[in-house]
């Protein structure tokens, strides 16, 4: 937290140094906007930002492209931004890196433009977004290589990215390590479940009596042949049984003779 804040008070200072610069282009300069001007310089120093905010307001509706008013607009919002909920659509930070941004790529003072990249990359360190910050500390060292101080904020945001993506390998190296000891954790779970489904079978075949005759589902082919040759042996012999009373039938029949007188 203290590295934030301090980047923020760079950020602050730069600003306020700024707010007594006035656009020396008469185009875009009138008595009017450098007094809105002049009197919101005062009550920012005073740390009245939301009073300082409706001064560069009425600057730049007296002079709409004056970018000194716009930069000053947006180090007030930015100032006013630590107390905002960072998820509102209310929150200062918003319109303050959106007119940044302009001031970044259509500034005519190039004072104003190394600026403008510079408080963009403290908005985004302050942001963990360390890879922006970085991007944006280089355009501003681009357009004034001699600013020291945001020479460190770059190293300061490529200590900090370089830790973040050391965290994230680690809480990855750990993701896995976990997934891991929980595969091996499930698959020990199914190897002991197995074991006990065999375990309770085993108890299910030790129950059953052991002394039940068991069932022939099926004759083998030398039982049919005996049963089939006991069954034509038994046939045979009712056979000769038959025949046997037949003949003896018909024989006393003929020994009978019957007088007719």
């Amino acid at each position: 937290m203290k590295i934030l804040n301090t980047i923020l008070l760079l950020a602050a200072v730069s600003m306020a140094q700024y707010a007594h610069a006035e656009d020396n282009n008469a185009v875009f300069s009138t008595k009017q906007e450098r007094n809105f001007i002049h009197e919101g310089n005062k009550l920012y120093r005073d740390n009245r930002f939301a009073d300082s905010e409706v001064m560069y307001r009425k600057a730049l509706q007296a002079v709409p492209t004056s970018e000194t008013a716009m930069f000053n607009l947006a180090a007030s919002l930015i100032r006013q931004s630590g107390s905002s909920d960072p998820n509102s659509g209310n929150n200062p930070i918003a319109e303050a890196t959106q007119m940044l941004q302009q001031l970044s790529s259509t500034a005519r003072d190039m004072n104003i433009a190394e600026k403008a990249f510079y408080n963009l990359g403290n908005i985004a360190f302050n942001q963990e977004n360390y890879q922006q910050s970085i991007e944006m500390y280089k355009n501003a060292l681009r357009k004034n290589p001699d600013n020291d101080k945001t020479r460190q904020n770059l190293r300061l945001a490529q200590l900090k990215l370089k830790e973040q993506q050391q965290n994230k390998d680690d809480k990855k190296d750990d993701k896995q390590q976990q997934d891991k000891q929980e595969q091996k954790q499930e698959q020990n779970k199914d190897n002991q479940d197995n074991k006990q489904n065999q375990d309770q079978q085993q108890k299910d075949e030790d129950k059953k009596p052991q002394n039940q005759p068991q069932q022939q589902s099926n004759i083998s082919d030398a039982n049919a042949d005996k049963i089939l040759k006991a069954m034509e042996n038994e046939e045979a012999a009712t056979r000769r049984r038959v025949e046997a009373q037949q003949k003896k039938d018909a024989n006393s029949s003929r020994r009978q003779v019957t007088n007719p007188w």
